[in-house]
């Protein structure tokens, strides 16, 4: 932070789902996002960000703990969390307030926020859930609607052909990825308090139902977009775990989604324009919160850092959203934005890790991070220092309900080479990302890649133990400082 520059604000907006390949000044002219342009032209964006786990809750929670799941020890959604670096920031004097989506368990704890205005996933109807009711239930109950879900579009007589692309039809205040950024903002405008302030926004778009209102759609329907990467012979060589995750998927309609083995190309055209045209539909949310930061007279005091939880392979590979290892799947937009405060128009091409954002925050605040936290902080990248990226990073996911093939999947990739392991099985996946960028040609078995393939995997080994090394202490210190499960008013204090 630069000398002289007061605490300021941090507006964190965390989309679900959204891939790498969803904005335009990122390189990807396919797509219509202004308010995003505006913020990659004028900030700091990582091309090469990679979340630490392939789903919501575990990406999540490693991000809001600087600790990978292995280590916090949420491998799976609805897994039960321990804290957050939010309780250092309400410790310091922060006002935190979240609106949207976290995806924590339990669902509304406060995790060191002082406010927590919940929506949760998009279409949450299914038995398997603890019934819940969150803010947007309680709008649409206000207002005499029923709202959708995969049991209100199992009616339609095309649902098993949209794939999950639906138009929203409802009043347009009322579609989540309206109605948290509006909700947001409205807080921007109601609040009164005086204090630094980190508001955490969860648009729950663009995750199924891929549900944009039909003006989005229309911007798409004359673009060329890239076709999904279904390479029949590479899809019938994958391990079985994730053969196995492909046959779930199409037994089960998740979020909406009924997944096909052989969809037409007009039904796969359709589902990347909802998906494209709801990122667009976000955009505009954008720069109505740039618009309300402006009106609070506080938009030159503020970070906004922009980025998402995982991707979605939209039939990439032959695969529904996530659970995999493959880039869409694994990579995500990331964006920090603050004149005065950092770079502006600067591409980072260093590989980046999605929990770097906690540290990134701390340091941002003028606190430290705790000793025992395996992120990194992003400051040198924002602020224009000399330093050192990420030499690998690192993902990982356990077997649950869906990805039932597997015990544990573990991803390790550099500039070049990526590496998927399946803890159970001889089974596995490798990748030239130089040679082979769209993940096609599986290196795996091949005898001239078998030093490459032991050399990371021994990677993979080196990392377990050395992170079992930083993070020694780590529980005693959370216990210490209450779980965060509340903000608490001692001094702040770096473990």
């Amino acid at each position: 932070m630069p000398d002289g520059k007061k605490a300021p604000n941090i507006v964190f907006i965390i989309t679900d789902q959204q891939r790498f390949d969803t904005i335009a000044a990122a390189g990807f002219d396919y797509m219509d996002t202004p308010n995003l342009d505006r913020l990659v032209r004028e900030g700091v964006c990582f091309s090469h960000m990679f979340v630490t786990s392939p789903s919501c809750a575990p990406s999540r929670a490693s991000l809001f703990t600087g600790l990978y799941p292995h280590t916090n020890g949420v491998f799976r959604n609805d897994e039960r969390w321990t804290h957050t670096w939010v309780q250092q920031l309400a410790e310091a004097g922060y006002r935190c307030v979240n609106v949207g989506k976290m995806h924590t368990s339990p669902f509304e704890d406060s995790f060191g926020f002082h406010e927590r205005h919940v929506v949760e996933n998009k279409d949450r109807a299914t038995e398997r859930l603890p019934f819940y009711l969150d803010n947007w239930d309680k709008a649409f109950w206000a207002r005499g609607y029923e709202k959708p879900s995969r049991v209100t579009y199992r009616r339609r007589e095309d649902y098993h052909e949209r794939l999950g692309a639906f138009v929203w039809e409802l009043p347009e205040d009322l579609h989540s990825d309206n109605f948290v950024p509006e909700f947001a903002a409205m807080w921007l405008d109601r609040y009164r308090g005086e204090e630094p302030f980190l508001l955490q926004i969860g648009i729950p778009g663009p995750h199924p139902p891929y549900d944009p209102t039909q003006a989005y759609i229309d911007k798409y329907r004359d673009r060329e977009l890239p076709e999904a990467i279904r390479d029949q012979v590479a899809m019938d060589r994958q391990p079985s775990a994730l053969k196995k995750l492909r046959e779930q998927h199409i037994a089960v309609d998740h979020d909406a989604v009924v997944h096909l083995a052989d969809p037409t190309p007009e039904q796969l055209r359709r589902q990347r324009e909802h998906y494209f045209a709801n990122v667009s539909m976000i955009d505009t949310q954008i720069g109505k919160l740039i618009e309300a930061l402006d009106r609070r007279g506080v938009l030159e005091d503020t970070v906004i850092i922009f980025t998402s939880d995982h991707g979605d392979c939209l039939n990439d590979h032959g695969h529904s959203q996530k659970w995999t290892m493959y880039e869409p799947s694994v990579r995500v937009p990331a964006i920090v934005w603050s004149p005065g405060r950092v770079q502006s128009g600067r591409v980072v091409d260093d590989l980046a890790s999605l929990f770097d954002f906690g540290p990134t925050i701390l340091e941002l605040a003028g606190m430290q991070k705790p000793k025992w936290m395996e992120a990194r902080s992003l400051l040198p990248y924002l602020t224009g220092e000399q330093t050192e990226g990420r030499e690998f990073v690192f993902a990982e996911h356990a077997g649950d309900r869906i990805l039932s093939g597997t015990e544990f999947m573990t991803m390790i990739r550099d500039k070049r080479w990526k590496l998927i392991h399946f803890v159970e099985s001889d089974e596995g996946q490798l990748f030239d990302l130089v040679a082979d960028p769209q993940e096609i040609d599986d290196l795996w078995d091949k005898p001239e890649h078998q030093d490459t393939k032991r050399l990371l995997i021994n990677e993979i080994l080196k990392w377990r133990i050395r992170s079992d090394l930083k993070t020694q202490g780590w529980t005693e210190a959370i216990v210490q400082a209450g779980a965060g499960h509340s903000p608490i008013k001692k001094t702040p204090e770096a473990r």
